[in-house]
């Protein structure tokens, strides 16, 4: 009986826990996203103007935010504005190194040309015998390589169940291998503590060297 009870309880987890942990997720973007609306003065703000809270407001007015910017500097008018903007910002002490430096790892991420995260490599870290998930950010300077003696690849080692937290590391070329899962596969086994493999597990054992 007590066994049959187990079961019964167990299914019902299975199905409600996915559940549960997804709208927390949700709940917690929404959340944030309507929390930009406080930069507004309390007059202006949709709360105040509205007389009541509206979840999601916020998001959607920051989607409308990004496509109406999008749409204004896809054009020749726009370039011109956001060059001002980069130019402008290039000339503030401290605020330069900050802004370019992201500036350009955004413009690198989400270029279709880039490289960064766009492979899953395998790396021995963080000591010889222990195996890390790993993606590539992008290949070493010329001063890097000279120091390490060694053709080496930046890659982003992640950390879990949270990924957008982790460790830069430079690794020999030789001692990386690159893995036929996709960053999608990946970031569902580190988030989920290596519980979610890849459906086809020869994959994910793939050990051929880093081209």
């Amino acid at each position: 009986m007590m066994a049959l009870i187990r079961k019964y309880l167990l299914s019902g987890l299975l199905v409600w826990l996915p559940i549960w942990i997804t709208l927390l997720v949700i709940h917690f973007l929404v959340d944030m996203m309507d929390r930009t609306l406080t930069i507004l003065p309390i007059n202006y703000q949709p709360d105040h103007l509205l007389g009541f809270h509206i979840p999601g407001l916020g998001l959607l007015i920051t989607l409308i935010i990004l496509f109406l910017t999008g749409v204004v500097a896809a054009n020749f008018f726009g370039r011109w504005l956001v060059n001002l903007w980069d130019r402008f910002m290039n000339r503030i002490p401290l605020v330069r190194s900050i802004y370019s430096g992201v500036k350009k790892t955004v413009d690198t991420v989400f270029s279709s040309t880039g490289q960064a995260f766009r492979k899953v490599l395998l790396v021995e870290y963080p000591r010889k015998g222990l195996w890390s998930i790993a993606f590539q950010t992008g290949q070493g300077t010329r001063e890097v390589d000279k120091k390490a003696e060694a053709d080496v690849v930046t890659v982003f080692v992640p950390t879990t169940p949270n990924p957008t937290s982790g460790f830069l590391i430079m690794v020999p070329k030789q001692e990386v291998h690159e893995l036929e899962m996709t960053v999608d596969e990946a970031l569902k086994m580190v988030i989920s503590l290596g519980v979610i493999h890849p459906e086809e597990k020869e994959k994910f054992v793939e050990m051929g060297k880093f081209k």
